[in-house]
């Protein structure tokens, strides 16, 4: 009896824990990573298409290029209409010499160039808002990258999980059909039945976390498409080609600003220093007088002393204000548009500084989870297995129990979904650093990144 139970239970290792089928299962997933990989291109594509966040930032975009075209124009002129001279004993128009009708109009202009540098901030300011949506396009693609991940590890372990449970059941039905006749022992029935019921709870738990992350993935892609893609086969595996010869350029150094001042988050910045720039130079031309242009013309009906028609009254005026007390408005108004600029600086100053600890960081997870992983292949599981082998072996001696074979494989299980969870991790680092690097990295995952963005 023992060496039937022996049998099967080696026939549940030799399945799922055999190098031959790790050697089996590795060459599928990289299968699907090849399959798949113009799935996640994409979905990419179509959440970029679907993110209302960019048509929002496109939005602003224009509204800032039209204002800058506002911006450049003088201000409308002014009409002014009125009577002067009118005697109020009478309010006769022509009583007296003196009363008018005057009809004007005045025209102010702008100091200097103020116009043409208000227009300048405001298209420097829409270049801003236009790279803001190249790094929502990113911050978008990257997040469906790190969903895809996820979804094809839980995939994965569904496998796993369903395979063993039908090979667990399969173990359990013949315990039971032993222990009614009195061959089979009441704890191993009631581990196997244990085992299976875990195993059930790990599926269940597993199904729900793939639909939850295909919902998170509908926020980008919408509820039609969530609608028409209940299910959707990913992979937790992400080819790292182009990452690692993107890094190779850089081997031997902790800085990566001449990849980095290419990040849109950077180029940004750029945009906020030339408007603040602007802004100075604005403030620069606070110093320069104001001028206004103002022309009367004034009908008179009265006679003039010697009885004759009055002639009517043509008037001109310029108006200039000088700038002469400057210390409390121009100069505080300058120098705070100064201070800014160097603010400005320095936070792009910081977001590379940031950026670039955050690159060394994720190279330091990225060469941890490596040699993890390698440990993992040459040195855990082969350990597993060789001590799931001893466990079977004994319980065919009856120097081991049949719970202990049930562990060994339990825990070289555990081990390979373990293996499975740094596959993933390691993909998700190498995805957060090549929407970082950007170059040839980004483009190997979501070239539909490197295309202008879309204008609205």
């Amino acid at each position: 009896m023992k060496k039937q139970l022996y049998a099967l239970a080696l026939s549940l290792s030799a399945v799922w824990l055999s190098p031959a089928w790790q050697a089996t299962a590795w060459a599928a997933d990289t299968l699907v990573v090849s399959a798949r990989k113009d799935t996640l291109q994409s979905l990419i594509a179509l959440a970029l298409r679907n993110d209302a966040s960019q048509a929002q930032l496109a939005a602003q975009s224009s509204a800032l290029r039209e204002t800058a075209v506002a911006s450049a124009t003088q201000m409308d002129p002014k009409l002014k209409v009125g009577v002067g001279g009118l005697p109020v004993d009478s309010f006769q128009f022509d009583e007296d010499p003196m009363t008018n009708i005057s009809v004007g109009l005045m025209q102010q202009f702008e100091r200097g160039d103020t116009l043409e540098l208000l227009a300048r901030k405001a298209r420097q300011q829409a270049e801003g808002v236009d790279w803001q949506i190249q790094a929502r396009q990113r911050e978008v693609a990257n997040s469906i990258t790190q969903l895809w991940l996820e979804l094809g590890y839980q995939q994965y372990a569904e496998r796993v999980f369903r395979e063993n449970q039908r090979l667990m059941s399969e173990m359990a039905g013949f315990i039971r059909t032993n222990y009614a006749i009195g061959k089979s022992e009441t704890q191993d029935l009631l581990q196997a039945q244990l085992q299976v019921s875990r195993l059930d709870d790990k599926l269940q738990a597993s199904r729900q976390t793939q639909r939850k992350l295909i919902s998170q993935m509908s926020e980008w892609l919408g509820a039609e498409w969530l609608s028409a893609n209940a299910s959707l086969a990913a992979s937790y595996q992400l080819d790292g080609a182009a990452l690692d010869a993107v890094l190779k350029s850089h081997d031997g150094t902790r800085q990566f600003y001449p990849l980095l001042v290419q990040h849109p988050m950077v180029a940004m910045t750029d945009a906020a220093i030339l408007a603040s720039q602007t802004q100075a130079d604005i403030a620069g031309e606070a110093y320069q007088p104001q001028f206004a242009v103002e022309v009367m013309y004034g009908y008179r009906q009265a006679n003039n002393m010697r009885g004759e028609p009055a002639s009517d009254l043509l008037s001109a005026y310029l108006t200039v204000d000088l700038p002469l007390f400057t210390d409390n408005r121009q100069d505080r108004n300058r120098a705070a548009a100064h201070y800014q600029v160097g603010a400005a600086k320095s936070q792009k100053d910081l977001l590379l500084a940031q950026m670039n600890a955050r690159v060394n960081a994720l190279l330091a997870d990225r060469q941890s989870l490596a040699e993890r992983l390698a440990r993992y292949q040459n040195s855990l599981l082969p350990q597993a297995k060789e001590r799931t082998q001893a466990v079977e072996r004994g319980y065919q001696n009856n120097t081991a129990q049949f719970s202990d074979v049930i562990n060994a494989a339990s825990d070289e299980l555990a081990l390979e979904l373990e293996r499975a969870r740094l596959t993933v991790d390691l993909s998700l680092t190498s995805s957060n650093l090549a929407f970082l690097l950007g170059g040839e990295a980004l483009q190997s995952i979501a070239p539909s990144l490197l295309k202008p963005a879309p204008r609205h």
